[in-house]
């Protein structure tokens, strides 16, 4: 398969042990692990067995190559990363949620050197030689406006050299700052206005695609996600706007408390007029049941890593199979510790095919 380019910020993420509060352990030890939506994504499709490259800017220190190591130890090609002296590395601070209480996440991002990094910093015409797509998300474009220019710049850039560009809206309420004279909300809503017609694969939540759209939110249920029709009419209203984009996925979330999650997805191939959900039993959607979330961040990363994957594998891509690999590899994405995915194609398909890991191979 042809190389997928993902664009975006790496951080440091900082979590208290297990499910501990903050206050619990400040002062003391927290644990250090990289992280970020486009790289998420990236490290999805080469455990797959992908090929990916991840592009940003980091700083010139030695944590910045401990970030670079991991990437490397994961198969992301990194070749492409711009060095900087000017700007850091950007932290989050992760408190993982338990039953009834919500997880947090506290944002340390201004100044880092992507954010600092504007569209000149990266030659796009070579960065897209010999890729079949460019994947980055909302977050990009609102960490900064150097940053949201740059991400501008390389949905543009990739549109007139004919590589398909995947976007994920990922909207994230407690960024999109960087324009005081304008309100968080409008502010994305006016920045995606500028990337949405470059874009062929759209991704996010029904919440987040209505607000690109510009329409009401369908009502969610627990067990349809608000129903096939509403999501159908949903995704119809985004193309409707945005005729460019040609593929809608949905990832559905049934949030029962913080480690007790329900999880589908659907997509929609505009080409079609047909949406399909997954996953699926005896023709209806039946999300997936995980009654012990061990980490529920990157798992809409991992949805889009994969379904990038099985688009670009000649046995999986057929709509319906290439949203049930997704569908099945964010799943497995919130048995594992980290943003990052470690599973293999093979635990993918065995789940798939309906398999429940309740065994242990031996």
């Amino acid at each position: 398969m042809k190389t997928i380019v993902c664009f975006g910020e790496i951080m440091a993420r900082l979590q208290p042990p297990g499910h501990l509060r903050f206050r619990q352990v400040m002062p003391g030890t927290l644990e250090l692990t990289f992280a970020g939506a486009e790289a998420n994504a990236a490290v999805t499709i080469a455990a797959l067995g992908g090929a990916a490259r991840f592009v940003t800017t980091l700083p010139r220190h030695e944590i910045a190559e401990a970030c670079l190591a991991n990437l490397r130890a994961a198969r992301v090609g990194v070749e492409d990363v711009v060095r900087s002296d000017d700007g850091r590395l950007g932290l989050y601070f992760f408190e993982a949620g338990a039953n009834q209480r919500a997880g947090n996440v506290l944002y340390d991002r201004d100044g880092s050197a992507f954010c600092r990094a504007g569209p000149g910093v990266y030659d796009w015409p070579a960065l897209l030689r010999g890729a079949s797509w460019l994947h980055t998300t909302g977050i990009a474009a609102a960490v900064s406006r150097e940053a949201a220019e740059a991400t501008v710049a390389a949905v543009t850039a990739a549109r007139t050299a004919g590589v398909r560009v995947s976007f994920d809206i990922n909207h994230r309420r407690k960024l999109w700052r960087w324009d005081p004279a304008c309100a968080p909300e409008e502010l994305a809503q006016r920045t995606l206005a500028r990337i949405l017609p470059a874009v062929d694969l759209l991704i996010g939540n029904p919440g987040d695609l209505a607000h690109a759209a510009g329409v009401a939110p369908p009502t969610m249920g627990a067990e349809t996600g608000g129903g096939p029709a509403a999501l159908t009419a949903l995704a119809q209203a985004v193309v409707a706007k945005f005729p460019g984009v040609r593929r809608v996925a949905m990832s559905l979330r049934d949030g029962v408390s913080a480690t007790h999650q329900r999880s589908g997805a659907l997509l929609y191939a505009a080409d079609d007029d047909r949406a399909w959900l997954a996953p699926c039993v005896d023709g209806r959607f039946r999300p997936y049941e995980i009654a012990h979330v061990v980490d529920r961040l990157g798992t809409g990363d991992a949805l889009a890593g994969a379904l990038l994957f099985a688009l670009e594998t000649p046995e999986l891509l057929a709509p319906e199979t290439a949203l049930g690999f997704a569908a099945a590899a964010s799943c497995l994405a919130h048995s594992i510790h980290g943003d990052f995915i470690y599973v293999t194609r093979a635990e993918v398909e065995a789940l798939q095919r309906g398999g429940n890991g309740g065994g242990v191979s031996r």
